[in-house]
């Protein structure tokens, strides 16, 4: 699970053996882990993230999107 980004305590990877999924990514927190589609910008799963986290990373997603594409 190559890691793309870290933000504060967040680390954002990618699991190479999900190639039939849409582009997304996955976090991981201090508080458990979620996974974002890309294209559009949304939550796919959340384990164990509050609410307010997921929106504080939803920002960062949006934020650095295109660099979360590419990678």
């Amino acid at each position: 699970m190559p890691t793309v980004l870290r933000i504060g305590p967040y680390r954002f990877h990618f699991y190479s053996d999900e190639y039939l999924e849409p582009t997304h990514i996955h976090i991981e927190t201090p508080e458990g882990e979620c996974k974002f589609w890309l294209d559009p910008v949304r939550l796919a799963r959340n384990k164990g993230v509050s609410a307010k986290t997921v929106r504080d990373l939803e920002k960062l997603v949006f934020e650095h999107r295109n660099l979360l594409k590419e990678k």
